[in-house]
């Protein structure tokens, strides 16, 4: 029997990839036990990732670093090898604060991690900026570093959004306001960012993915001679999708929201891109635009199983494995 790759991204505020991955393939395997089930959980490069390394054979390694508020906060990163995952938000995530502080939160615990990376010896560095907190354009990453050098480290920025530093479609103007930024704190926010981004290289500003987590996409590439891929690819590098799915007749991908924003850059529509010829259905909380036009055979979405919202997220889980086990039905040879 061909394998089934199962590459979901988390579900915001219900569950992690790995626990999706897991649900589905619990549903699968009641209704087909003999299947060849293959669990990857993957990330677009936000919140999710270094999971999503530690699925796919990565060792967490936890430190204590400084958080966004600037106390300490539990934070880890992911290691194989000489390869490391650092993950914004772990340090410097906007779940991490008690209340919004668009104006003070820092980047100063990324930098830690990233320096903790560095020091058991990694090479190479993959740096997801998605769910920051800051807008501080990686001032306080930078600090933290000192004067730390990336001479002979690959640092790989994977990230959903490719957008600049400044202006309408930068970090302050476009995700200030999801950190808690009134429009006059927006309008100071620039205003830091342009001193800053003239302080240490305004040439970098334009480039894709430095508006990324506040900005720190800015410092990484400016100072830190970062190079900006698609975290979605970069994960599934990680994971081995490309081996995983050689073989596969199936692959069941994704997210808590399949929407006219899932072609850009989100995962369900990498894993669509990464798996050729491969058909590929997904599972959803909801879906609403047409499966076909994400390159989809099919979506399955928890409200069509439960319409009430709050139970439907309360019950992710179980309520999964029940699409598992129909997806199973529609297309997994018995």
């Amino acid at each position: 029997m061909s394998a089934v790759v199962i590459a979901p991204d988390k579900f915001k505020g219900s569950l992690t990839a790995p626990q999706v991955a897991a649900a589905v393939a619990r549903g699968l395997r009641e209704a087909v036990p003999d299947a060849d089930v293959r669990l990857l959980p993957v990330a677009d490069g936000g919140d999710g990732t270094v999971d999503a390394a530690v699925a796919a054979g990565f060792l967490k390694v936890g430190r204590w670093v400084t958080g966004p508020a600037g106390t300490p906060v539990p934070a880890s990163f992911a290691v194989r090898g000489t390869t490391a995952v650092v993950e914004v938000a772990s340090a410097a995530g906007l779940a991490l604060l008690e209340k919004p502080a668009p104006l003070d939160a820092t980047s100063r615990g990324v930098g830690e991690l990233l320096k903790a990376a560095l020091d058991v010896g990694c090479s190479t560095i993959v740096l997801g900026l998605g769910g920051s907190a800051c807008t501080d354009g990686g001032a306080g990453m930078l600090e933290a570093l000192g004067g730390t050098s990336f001479g002979g480290v690959d640092l790989v920025l994977a990230s959903d959004v490719d957008n600049p530093l400044l202006g309408p479609t930068g970090a302050a103007a476009v995700y200030g306001p999801q950190k808690g930024a009134s429009p006059g704190q927006v309008e100071v926010l620039e205003q830091r960012l342009e001193a800053f981004a003239d302080s240490i290289g305004p040439e970098h500003a334009s480039r894709p993915g430095a508006g990324a987590a506040g900005g720190i996409g800015f410092a990484a590439l400016a100072v830190l001679g970062a190079r900006f891929r698609p975290g979605i690819e970069v994960v599934l590098e990680l994971a081995g999708f490309a081996e995983a799915v050689a073989d596969a007749s199936l692959v069941i991908t994704g997210e808590g929201s399949l929407d006219a924003q899932t072609r850009h850059g989100k995962a369900p529509y990498g894993v669509v891109r990464a798996s050729g010829d491969v058909p590929v259905v997904a599972v959803a909380g909801q879906c609403s635009v047409e499966p076909g036009d994400l390159g989809l055979k099919a979506a399955y979405a928890l409200l069509d199983v439960e319409p009430d919202l709050t139970r439907c997220m309360a019950h992710a889980g179980p309520l999964l494995t029940v699409l598992g086990g129909r997806i199973a039905r529609d297309w997994v040879s018995q």
